[in-house]
């Protein structure tokens, strides 16, 4: 069993930008491979450069024991849970703005807030509870659902989003004692497997080509970069904590949505985004003075 990581918000915060720029890289990736190859493929390809990726870290930094088989069961779960959020996602891109995409998405750390007192034992703060607040009105603004008139695109997103919420649950318990490169080597290998016998089902398989090869590889890279930043993160601080530092995503996207693909930039939407980062602030100064506190007392 691992030790168990030290609380350091401050660290965990850096990881998680470092997950934001890895998914804000995937998705522009995965944007401009837009009816190229389908989401198994796209899945496949992810999945076989991210397993040299993580086998290789292994090996540079002389960790290839802390690959296990250990709560592989709990593996198995968190990967088919995350392959189905994943696949909705990259589907969802291809359906609808960035922007929307995103924003539904980050309906996904306000899950991990209700269920994690259920599944990880974590109390809800009054900040953490004004945090997710503030953070769901600025989506609604963002967003502005109209419930009349769902397509296909959002509700693939809206699953997504739970998916990527429970998956977010399955790391933190299973970071409780198996490392972040064995939860990284099964994503590999486990989506891999997935991925190639989905996308082989219908007999049918487009291959990189010249075009499509370096943003698939994008995708490898970012993939398992997200991840090694997220799962860090989560060993670092609480899920209810560190989550919501995603929202930083909202604007990047938006932005990135209006420079690339002309979508529209509206000023609600600069509006949305200030509530996001506001919540944001109140959840990381409310961590912070709790640090410190604790700090205080073990003087």
């Amino acid at each position: 069993m691992n030790t168990p990581a030290p609380y350091r918000p401050i660290v965990a915060i850096l990881w998680m930008l470092g997950s934001v720029i890895s998914f804000s890289g995937m998705a522009i990736a995965g944007r401009q491979l837009q009816g190229a190859h389908d989401t198994f493929e796209i899945m496949a390809a992810r999945s076989f450069v991210s397993f040299f990726l993580v086998l290789a870290a292994a090996a540079a930094m002389g960790k290839m024991g802390d690959i296990s088989t250990l709560r592989l069961r709990g593996h198995v779960l968190r990967n088919v849970v995350h392959f189905t959020g994943q696949n909705l996602w990259f589907w969802a891109l291809t359906l609808i703005p960035l922007a929307q995409l995103i924003a539904i998405e980050f309906t996904s750390p306000l899950w991990v807030i209700l269920l994690s007192p259920l599944l990880l034992g974590e109390r809800i703060t009054k900040p953490r509870a004004m945090a997710a607040g503030l953070g769901f009105v600025g989506i609604l603004i963002v967003v502005r659902p109209d419930f009349d008139a769902l397509n296909i695109g959002v509700l693939a997103a809206a699953g997504a989003a739970v998916c990527f919420a429970a998956t977010n649950i399955a790391t933190k318990r299973l970071a409780r004692d198996v490392t972040i490169l064995s939860i990284l080597f099964w994503l590999t290998v486990m989506q891999f497997i997935f991925g190639a016998g989905l996308a082989a089902a219908d007999g049918q398989i487009a291959w990189p080509t010249a075009s499509t090869a370096p943003w698939l590889f994008v995708i490898g890279v970012t993939g398992v970069l997200a991840h090694l930043c997220l799962t860090s993160a989560l060993r670092l601080a609480p899920a209810t904590f560190v989550m919501p530092v995603d929202f930083i995503r909202l604007p990047l996207m938006a932005l990135a949505g209006a420079l690339l693909y002309q979508e529209q930039l509206e000023m609600l939407l600069f509006v949305g985004a200030g509530l996001i980062v506001l919540a944001n602030w109140i959840n990381i100064r409310s961590e912070t003075r709790k640090t410190h506190s604790l700090q205080s007392r073990s003087l």
